[in-house]
C-alpha cells in the first residue's frame, strides 16, 4: 500500500508537522504570559477583582467566580455560569492575569448575549467527544478488516471533532477582542498595558489556530491512508 500501515507510514509526517505547529505556539504563549506577568497593572487589581467589576458593568450578577488548581486552567463554563480563574490569574494583579480574566468575561458575555458561534459549539460538545473517542477505534479497525464503510465512518466522526475546533476560533478571537475594548473602556488597563495584554491574547489564540491546523493535518492523513487501504484492495 503506498502510505503503509504495518511498515514505515509516511504519512506521519503530517502528524509531525501538526505537533512542531503546537508546540511552538504553546512555547509562544508561555513567554508571553511570563513576560507579561511580571508587569503590575497601575489599577492593581487581580485577575478576580477585574473579572467581577467587568462583568457587573456589563450587568451580569448571575455568573459566579471560582479559584481553580492548575496553570493557565482558566476557562468559562457556561452550564453552570461559573468563570474559573487559575493560580496565576485569581490572586495576581499582573495585566497578563487581568488580560485572561477578562477573556472569560468575553465568554460568559457571549453567553449572556446570546453570540451565536458560541451556542453552535455549545450544541457541538457532545458530537465532538462521541467522535473523537471513537473515530481512530472505527477507523483502524476499517483498516484492518478493509473494511470502507468503517473507514468512511471513523473519516466521518474524527471531521466531527475537527468541526468543534473550528467553529472554537471565531468564539476564542472574539472573546479576546470583548476582553480588550472592556478592559479599556471601562479604565482597568491603559495604554501600553493592553498592548502588552492583546500580545499575550493574540499569543493564545495561535494555540487554538495550531490546534485546527494540526487535527487538519491528521484528517488529510486519515483520507490517505483510506485511499493507500482501498488502492491496495
Amino acid at each position: 500500500m503506498p502510505f503503509g500501515f504495518y511498515g514505515c507510514d509516511r504519512t506521519y509526517i503530517l502528524v509531525l508537522i501538526g505537533v512542531l505547529l503546537c508546540v511552538a505556539a504553546s512555547a509562544k504563549v508561555k513567554s508571553a504570559f511570563a513576560k507579561y506577568s511580571r508587569v503590575r497593572s497601575l489599577s492593581g487589581m487581580t485577575g478576580a477583582q477585574a473579572a467581577e467589576q467587568l462583568l457587573r458593568r456589563e450587568g451580569i450578577y448571575d455568573v459566579r467566580i471560582e479559584h481553580i488548581r492548575g496553570n493557565m486552567t482558566d476557562h468559562y463554563d457556561p452550564r453552570t455560569k461559573t468563570l474559573r480563574l487559575s493560580d496565576t490569574v485569581y490572586g495576581s494583579s499582573s495585566i497578563a492575569a487581568v488580560g485572561v480574566a477578562a477573556h472569560e468575561c468575553g465568554h460568559a458575555l457571549q453567553h449572556a448575549r446570546g453570540y451565536v458561534p458560541l451556542s453552535i459549539r455549545t450544541a457541538l460538545v457532545p458530537v465532538a467527544n462521541f467522535g473523537s473517542s471513537l473515530a481512530w477505534p472505527v477507523f483502524i479497525a476499517g483498516l484492518i478488516f478493509s473494511f470502507g464503510p468503517l473507514l468512511n465512518l471513523g473519516i466521518l466522526l474524527f471531521t466531527a471533532a475537527v468541526l468543534f475546533q473550528v467553529v472554537t476560533l471565531p468564539v476564542e478571537f472574539n472573546a479576546s477582542s470583548r476582553a480588550l475594548r472592556l478592559l479599556e473602556s471601562n479604565g482597568i488597563l491603559y495604554g501600553d498595558e493592553v498592548r502588552g495584554t492583546r500580545k499575550v491574547l493574540s499569543a493564545a489564540a495561535l494555540t487554538y489556530v495550531a490546534s485546527v491546523a494540526a487535527s487538519l493535518l491528521q484528517l488529510l492523513r486519515l483520507i490517505l491512508l483510506a485511499g493507500g487501504r482501498r488502492n491496495d484492495d
